[in-house]
């Protein structure tokens, strides 16, 4: 049952994440922390600044990890694929139609307004976060690691890889 579980809990955000991984965050999160209680928002923070460290698409890592922590190597294996089988499937049934319509009107309407939506959705995630990690390790620490990300990533020119690195040592060294 925990392997159907694991499949509904990312294949359903995979089906409504219209827009990638980022937008398929927020969903993700309601299934794993909200629906199912597999984990605490802090602990999804967590896997999330730990697959954002790492190559790759980030909803594949995450239920790779989440899958893998619930259900074992099976379930790593249902949660991937239940994460690319939307995308899958839609490739392969409506890519003749979908190129038919590509510049259809109705269609590039539909996708103006999807993206207002999404930007809401990471809103609230980042909200969400804030708060936590402002309950979490206190307004002082939040604050300072927001302002050093900001000023070596816009001011200094960093690439965000090392400013997460720079984050996950802080974090290891002063938050453990």
């Amino acid at each position: 049952m925990i392997q159907w579980k694991i499949f509904l809990a990312f294949f359903i955000p995979g089906i409504l994440g219209y827009g990638g991984g980022p937008s398929s965050i927020p969903l993700i999160e309601n299934e794993v922390v909200d629906r199912y209680g597999w984990m605490t928002v802090g602990e999804f923070s967590e896997v999330l600044a730990l697959g954002n460290s790492l190559p790759g698409p980030i909803a594949t890592k995450m239920a790779g990890y989440i899958g893998y922590q619930q259900g074992g190597i099976l379930g790593a294996f249902v949660g991937v694929f239940a994460t690319v089988a939307p995308s899958l499937i839609l490739m392969i049934t409506l890519l003749g139609l979908l190129y038919k319509f590509k510049d259809s009107p109705k269609v590039k309407k539909m996708t103006l307004f999807v993206k207002p939506a999404i930007a809401v959705m990471l809103g609230v995630m980042a909200y969400s976060f804030f708060s936590d990690a402002y309950l979490d390790i206190g307004g002082w620490q939040t604050l300072l690691l927001i302002v050093a990300g900001y000023v070596l990533m816009e001011k200094i020119q960093i690439h965000p890889a090392f400013v997460i690195m720079m984050a996950l040592g802080y974090g290891a060294i002063f938050l453990s």
